[in-house]
């Protein structure tokens, strides 16, 4: 492994659960998905387990459907909103461009900079280069409205937006910046947010109660479990997530609400309505039945601005990333200017770690007087220098945006303000 893409992994290891998912997916008999985990040299143990963790054969199953029915599912309502380009954000290593590019439609796939790195090359070793030109990949970070414009710069025609497995690791500032990074981009272009993740929690439930009833809860503790442990990232901590066990009536209205906050509506379309036959249980009719009947009472998420009057104030131009950094002896004096987000923080880290070669740090003080924004991978890289740290990290200047981040995350409690 490089060391530029063994720094992006560690400053984001939401990554392995990307390639967890396209593993499930081929072990549902996929075969564009068995090129791509074959390529990329996957193995059970490696994707499907975390450190303390291993996968029971009752969440194999459900996870095996799940994901079936959402790519297909996603798949099917994106193609039937005949927009002229399908926005897959993130686009993990699942196979779509593969499936896309045979269709000849246009497809942009968007993510982390570690997994475009692996993914664009293994794809296109795999589709027929005269169908190439209708695929694109461009590493992103979701939150930043500016990385997300450039990489749909060329596209032009109204665009479909997909998000499988994303929202479940965003907090409430996260989730908020690209609900509003999206709702942007569809005023500027068109078309729709098509989404799984909101209601995911019911699908979960209601599929495992359709196979295995009372073995439910303990199931679902783990799985949630391995998941957090494989990515690094609180699960489902955003109030766009209905959480099933907050009661789904009251969990539906409130992310709603939230969506409403960002000039969004969102129409529910049953998955049911969608659901093709399942490959992974092609053999259990009565069970592809009770599947679909589950399938019935959940749905994903068909996303649009709200009103006739869809304009978007333009955000000011942010201060340039920047950032500075001094050694006196044991301690690190550093000032960050801009975001401090998925494509930033490498940055920062690396920074941190020439540093660090001189010898022990005692300390890191980080002046924020100019840092507007911070992401889940921006609080990862801090937390590694402050443990890196003998005497821990302080944070100096925080605004009110950025401390209201770290109060909701919980690492305003880590470092000293």
């Amino acid at each position: 492994m490089s060391k530029d893409k063994e720094l992006l992994e560690r400053v984001n290891p939401v990554f392995n659960t990307a390639k967890m998912t396209v593993f499930q997916f081929a072990e549902t008999g996929d075969k564009d998905a068995m090129a791509i985990a074959e390529r990329l040299g996957l193995t059970s143990e490696e994707t499907q387990n975390s450190n303390s963790t291993q996968i029971s054969e009752v969440q194999t199953m459900v996870s095996n459907i799940m994901m079936e029915i959402r790519f297909l599912t996603t798949e099917a309502m994106a193609i039937e909103t005949g927009c002229r380009t399908v926005v897959d954000l993130p686009c993990g290593y699942m196979p779509r461009a593969i499936r896309f590019s045979r269709k000849g439609r246009r497809y942009v796939g968007l993510d982390l900079p570690a997994t475009i790195m692996e993914i664009e090359p293994v794809v296109r070793s795999i589709i027929d280069p005269k169908q190439g030109g209708s695929i694109r990949y461009q590493a992103v970070d979701a939150t930043n409205y500016d990385s997300m414009e450039k990489a749909l710069e060329d596209t032009d025609g109204d665009i479909c937006i997909t998000t499988e497995g994303l929202l479940m690791y965003f907090g409430n500032s996260e989730a908020g910046e690209l609900c509003d990074n999206i709702r942007r981009l569809l005023v500027k272009h068109g078309g729709c947010w098509i989404t799984a993740d909101p209601e995911s929690g019911l699908q979960y439930v209601m599929i495992t109660k359709a196979i295995y009833g009372d073995r439910l809860l303990h199931d679902m503790m783990n799985a949630k479990k391995r998941v957090q442990e494989k990515s690094d990232v609180k699960i489902a901590a955003s109030d766009l997530i209905v959480k099933v066990q907050d009661g789904f009536e009251a969990g539906l209205k409130k992310a709603l609400a939230f969506l409403k906050d960002h000039g969004l509506k969102a129409e529910r379309v049953l998955v049911g309505d969608y659901m093709p036959e399942l490959a992974c249980i092609k053999d259990k009719p009565e069970l592809q039945r009770a599947v679909r009947e589950a399938m019935k009472q959940c749905a994903y998420w068909r996303i649009t601005p709200i009103g006739e009057d869809v304009s978007v104030p333009e955000k000011k131009a942010g201060k340039e990333f920047g950032i500075k950094a001094q050694r006196d002896g044991g301690q690190i004096s550093m000032c960050i200017s801009g975001r401090a987000d998925t494509l930033t923080a490498p940055e920062i880290l690396s920074c941190f770690e020439e540093i660090e070669k001189e010898g022990t740090i005692e300390g890191v003080s980080v002046d924020c007087r100019n840092l507007e924004y911070i992401s889940s991978a921006g609080l990862r890289v801090l937390l590694i220098m402050h443990k890196k740290s003998t005497k821990g990290l302080s944070l100096t200047g925080v605004n009110e945006s950025v401390n209201e981040i770290l109060k909701t995350t919980g690492f305003g409690d880590i470092f000293e303000m």
